[in-house]
């Protein structure tokens, strides 16, 4: 295994941000890491890439240990964090260079020259880092995990704040990297995990509640109504409807019912409407996507 996590667990004082978390991530495998703000991610993360330290537990990178293994570890990961620490001031070139550095790479020219045609910086190579858009310093962020060429690729939230021509460039970079590379990607925007990922781990509350590929989370058994009545109505009452597993109240007199079915339950929820005197505005058959299942598990 490229990555091998067991009954980690970690406390900020009395707040325990990871509870037991145990997966395994084989190599060349691209896995979307995804829960909601607070869930634990960024935490997890930081201790795979020897940032923090677990309080218990064991987890090993490339088979170096986490915790008495540290230089092996790095040697083998790249990692972006979320904040993508970078020094405004140096210029693209000379930041890699002092990377390169830091990473002990000797002649590293070459190297550095082909991180920046893989990211596409070389128009923007010669600039500060301070004079880049958002989309670009996040190439330098990636440029610089790449520069040691890691086997193992930590991405916190690598396409936050990017417009949608950015996000394309990115994904297709991060597609283009996992060839040869174990990727564990998290991110909130869930189209980017269904494009680039075959496999999610979604944690919530510091527990793992799924982890599977995401064709088999979306091919389950379950279907998904969204419905709008003219007039609120108890989920309780909603409840009733034959073959309900679980009941959302959206917005306004919006709700989204979860049938144990994959049968078309419409003609159930017209028969309720009738017999409880409601009419239907608005009525429709969702298919089971990535982010229909997170709200469900982490509600």
């Amino acid at each position: 295994m490229s990555i091998e996590v067991q009954n980690i667990s970690k406390f900020y004082g009395d707040q325990k941000a990871l509870d037991d978390v145990s997966f395994s991530i084989k190599s060349g495998e691209i896995v979307g890491f995804l829960g909601p703000n607070g869930a634990g991610k960024s935490t997890l993360m930081r201790i795979l890439t020897t940032y923090l330290k677990a309080d218990s537990g064991s987890a090993t990178v490339q088979g170096c240990d986490v915790q008495t293994q540290q230089k092996g570890v790095q040697s083998c990961v790249g990692y972006l964090p979320e904040n993508n620490p970078l020094y405004p001031d140096m210029y693209v070139k000379e930041y890699l260079e002092f990377s390169a550095s830091v990473y002990g790479l000797k002649d590293s020219t070459e190297r550095i020259n082909e991180v920046i045609a893989q990211t596409g910086l070389v128009a923007e190579s010669h600039k500060q880092i301070n004079q880049l858009s958002k989309g670009y310093k996040q190439r330098v962020g990636l440029a610089n995990a790449l520069l040691h060429n890691p086997k193992v690729l930590i991405l916190d939230e690598p396409t936050t704040g990017l417009d949608p021509n950015q996000l394309v460039e990115i994904r297709q970079l991060i597609r283009k990297v996992g060839r040869d590379t174990t990727i564990l990607l998290s991110t909130h925007i869930m189209q980017e995990v269904e494009a680039m990922c075959d496999r999610v781990i979604i944690i919530n509350k510091g527990k793992i509640v799924a982890n599977d590929l995401i064709k088999n989370l979306k091919s389950d058994s379950n279907q998904l109504i969204e419905v709008e009545f003219d007039y609120r109505v108890e989920k309780e009452l909603l409840q009733k409807i034959k073959r309900v597993r679980d009941v959302r109240e959206l917005h306004g007199f919006n709700y989204a019912l979860v049938f144990e079915t994959q049968d078309d339950m419409r003609s159930a929820v017209f028969d309720f409407a009738h017999d409880h005197g409601l009419k239907i505005l608005a009525l429709n058959k969702r298919s089971k996507n990535l982010e229909a299942m997170f709200q469900e598990l982490t509600g």
